[in-house]
């Protein structure tokens, strides 16, 4: 038996549980947590904007320890730190083929499987990971051997927030030093992006929150400039004025709001780029003319877990934390433990605070 935060049905609220893990299969890992982030996509998880069966355990942002794996299994041993990849990809689908392997049609497959139960129910892992959990059973293809000179502890927020804010720095926009930067949305991966437009040279790095007591956390990440978010075109307005009257060239929305998307767009400088990264509901929409889509020539794209491969970016992530380019622990504003998670939950829903760490 282990110690768990279950979430019994959608909307409803998590409470902790004693699950019942089954030993590894073939193709199987389990892993002891050392941490585990609390991610907006976990809040997504727990009321229905992105599906996920129930009763469930979720969590997808951790790190640990493998104490176990079953037959066939010869990428981990028992002992190795390790962290979870939520989106682990087959190999061999057309978008693993075509090197998108952010994109791969399997990678959320282990989501719909039970992997342990509970009062005699069978129970979900969220994301196939589960880690809001003191251990997890997941497969082999799911974890990544963590790289030495790395904290297992702060290792966890390599597992999404900052794979994804680096990603989308690196790989879906490909700022470039000297380019200028807006991010929108200061939780863990917008503060990701900050770090991450910081070690790709940007010139200007602008952040902006609904929550004025951000600017100096922002700050500690790399922003040159902080505002807080209210009028749209008023915002867009002194984003142009902090970039000559342009607007910058590349904004990041890490949000998931189509009124953010929207304002986001408008303070990018024309032919400049627009990157997705938050999670909205279907039912938001955005809007633009087709004579703005002509005229303004810029570009809007999304951004799925960093549009990157977690296997290759892993490596150039810590070495980038051995270096000091990357501050792992200036991520996080609350350490908390298990029983603690519901409270971090709505504690994002307010917009406080960056990343909250749950530690084993």
């Amino acid at each position: 038996m282990t110690r768990a935060v279950v979430l019994s049905a959608i909307g409803k609220p998590m409470r902790l549980a004693e699950i019942e893990l089954p030993e590894p299969g073939p193709g199987q890992v389990r892993v002891r947590l050392a941490a585990a982030g609390v991610c907006h996509s976990d809040l997504s998880l727990a009321n229905g904007t992105l599906q996920q069966p129930v009763p469930a355990v979720l969590g997808h942002e951790g790190a640990g320890t493998v104490m176990a794996v079953g037959p066939d299994v010869s990428s981990v041993r028992p002992g190795d730190a390790v962290v979870l990849n939520w989106s682990p990809a087959c190999g061999t689908c057309y978008f693993c083929s075509a090197g998108e392997p952010y994109l791969c049609v399997h990678s959320a497959d282990a989501a719909g499987v039970p992997y342990a139960m509970c009062d005699g129910s069978p129970l979900y892992a969220g994301l196939g990971t589960a880690a809001f959990a003191e251990e997890t059973v997941v497969a082999a293809s799911a974890v990544l051997p963590l790289p030495a000179g790395v904290p297992v502890t702060d290792a966890a927020l390599l597992g999404c927030a900052v794979l994804t804010g680096f990603g989308a720095v690196h790989h879906a926009a490909a700022v470039r030093p000297g380019q200028t930067v807006a991010v929108f949305g200061l939780g863990g991966v917008g503060l990701s992006v900050l770090q991450s437009a910081r070690i790709a040279g940007a010139s200007r790095i602008i952040a902006v929150d609904v929550r004025d007591d951000k600017a100096d956390l922002a700050q500690a990440q790399g922003a040159t400039d902080f505002l807080v978010a209210g009028d749209a075109k008023e915002l867009s307005r002194a984003i142009r004025a902090l970039t000559g009257g342009l607007g910058v060239d590349h904004a990041f929305e890490c949000v998931g709001r189509a009124a953010t998307i929207r304002t986001a767009w408008s303070s990018t400088r024309r032919g400049g780029t627009t990157t997705v990264v938050g999670i909205g509901p279907a039912s938001d929409k955005v809007e633009f003319s087709a004579l703005e889509l002509f005229h303004f020539a810029r570009t809007l794209r999304g951004c799925v877990y960093g549009n990157g491969d977690p296997a290759t970016d892993l490596p150039v992530l810590a070495s980038h934390v051995r270096s000091g380019a990357l501050d792992l622990t200036a991520l996080v504003t609350e350490r908390i433990g298990l029983d603690d998670v519901p409270a971090a939950l709505d504690r994002m829903r307010t917009g406080a605070g960056g990343r909250s760490l749950v530690v084993f």
